[in-house]
């Protein structure tokens, strides 16, 4: 193992070189125009898988973009970690908003920054790279199978017929995922919990055209108005979700498990600092940590109608729309939400208007054990290359396809990501520390070393 560390540190800025080149491709699953970028990034990960030395690589056709299998099979007594991760990334919209192009990676303070670099691609290529370095000193001490796939970002719709059509290729003993982050850097962690997801558009139709505001306004009802009085209406004066039975099924956590959920490392002050906001906003009654951990949320990710350009339309629009996510907690279940949801925003439209709630996708709320061999195996990995035991932690965030490799293959997740928070998923600017990457490219094959030696007793 301690070839494999001077391997690693050697290669340094190869490997950075590399993940570069992936960074350039904007593969961004949910804009039509990339399909061909998408599927160029998949055959980036074969071609560097192969290189790594994993057999039987292939890119997988499915009915969207594809998924990037390859397999090391040392010896079939042995345990075998499968590792996902995908290589789609967010669109980078809006553009103006980045201080350098996002698919032309640099780096600045330490840091790399391009669309993808943390949100996967990055987190993603530390385990190529992890794997080609026990690879070249032989110390690969089981069997590991790679599934990386491209639809993450739009709900990974085909990746569970794929699991299923290929449940004989894919016998393993746990799946491995860097999706995630932990508190600071030198603060480790491993998230235990993720929460779910609803994500829907709705559609508010007033008018069979756009009207203009003098002639029609005050007489006709507007649909942007009465969107935003339905949203509104949603919450109550204390930030609680005021669909009815949007609770019933969420597990409430006793006191004292709060308690231990609160003495994780949090400083509000910074966060606010950090935000650039003078407070915080959520469900009264709950920590700032509780409330992007254990509670269900609904929030307004885009809201847009009528003339929206440059200087003025006296418009009265004739449709209005927004996009609406849900965060749900154990024991919730998506398919229900996104039901309750469509029942209650259909109810509560004024005549004036007609209403549709488009679904887009969805996945379920996980909690993963802490005292499974994996989790331990993790554990140990990151306090031999942090120098402190990482903390178990919940994520507010929401990776469908745990709860989907439980149902489907029996098997439990280790989320052991090496993401900040400040890192800018999803945002401009996205960041991912070089002492990140590396210290993940480090840690993971004393993951696989641990896993291996603990599973045999």
């Amino acid at each position: 193992m301690i070839k494999t560390q001077e391997y690693i540190k050697k290669n340094e800025q190869r490997f950075l070189d590399e993940l570069f080149e992936l960074l350039r491709i904007p593969s961004v699953s949910a804009d039509s125009k990339f399909e061909k970028d998408v599927a160029r990034a998949a055959d980036f990960i074969k071609s560097k898988l192969e290189a790594a030395g994993a057999d039987k690589v292939e890119v997988c056709k499915t009915k969207g973009h594809p998924i990037v299998y390859g397999e090391k099979i040392i010896d079939p007594k042995l345990p075998t970690v499968i590792v996902y991760g995908h290589y789609d990334v967010q669109p980078a919209d809006p553009l103006n908003l980045w201080d350098n192009p996002p698919f032309e990676p640099i780096i600045k303070n330490g840091k790399i920054f391009a669309r993808g670099a943390c949100d996967d691609k990055g987190q993603v290529y530390m385990h190529i790279k992890a794997f080609e370095s026990m690879m070249q000193n032989n110390s690969l001490p089981c069997n590991v199978r790679f599934m990386i796939e491209g639809e993450e970002e739009v709900g990974s719709s085909n990746l569970g017929t794929w699991v299923k059509e290929n449940k004989n290729r894919l016998n393993g003993d746990v799946i491995l995922i860097s999706d995630t982050s932990i508190i600071a850097n030198d603060i480790p962690s491993i998230e235990v919990g993720l929460r779910g997801l609803s994500y829907v558009q709705v559609e508010v139709s007033g008018p069979n055209r756009d009207l203009h505001s003098g002639v029609y306004g005050g007489a006709v009802g507007n649909p942007i108005q009465a969107l935003c009085e339905m949203i509104a209406s949603m919450k109550d004066k204390d930030d609680h979700i005021s669909i009815p039975g949007f609770y019933d099924d969420v597990l409430e956590l006793s006191k004292s498990e709060r308690e231990e959920l609160n003495k994780t490392p949090f400083d509000l002050d910074e966060f606010k600092k950090d935000l650039g906001v003078d407070d915080v906003r959520g469900e009264k009654g709950f920590t700032t940590l509780e409330r992007t951990g254990i509670r269900p949320t609904l929030e307004l990710n885009g809201i847009w109608g009528g003339y929206t350009g440059e200087g003025s339309k006296t418009v009265l629009p004739a449709k209005a729309y927004a996009k609406i996510s849900m965060r749900l907690v154990p024991n919730q279940s998506s398919e229900k939400i996104t039901k309750i949801f469509q029942d209650h925003f259909e109810k509560i439209a004024p005549s004036s208007v007609k209403v549709k709630v488009m679904p887009h996708h969805g996945g379920e709320p996980v909690v993963t054990p802490t005292d499974s061999v994996a989790f331990k195996a993790a554990s140990k990995a990151m306090e031999e290359t942090f120098g402190k035991k990482p903390i178990p932690t919940r994520g507010g965030g929401s990776i469908p396809i745990v709860a989907l490799f439980e149902k489907e293959l029996g098997l439990k997740s280790v989320l052991m990501g090496f993401g900040l928070d400040s890192d800018l998923i999803h945002s401009p600017n996205e960041n991912y520390g070089v002492f990140n990457f590396m210290k993940g490219i480090e840690t993971i094959p004393l993951f696989f070393r641990n896993f291996t030696e603990m599973s045999k007793k």
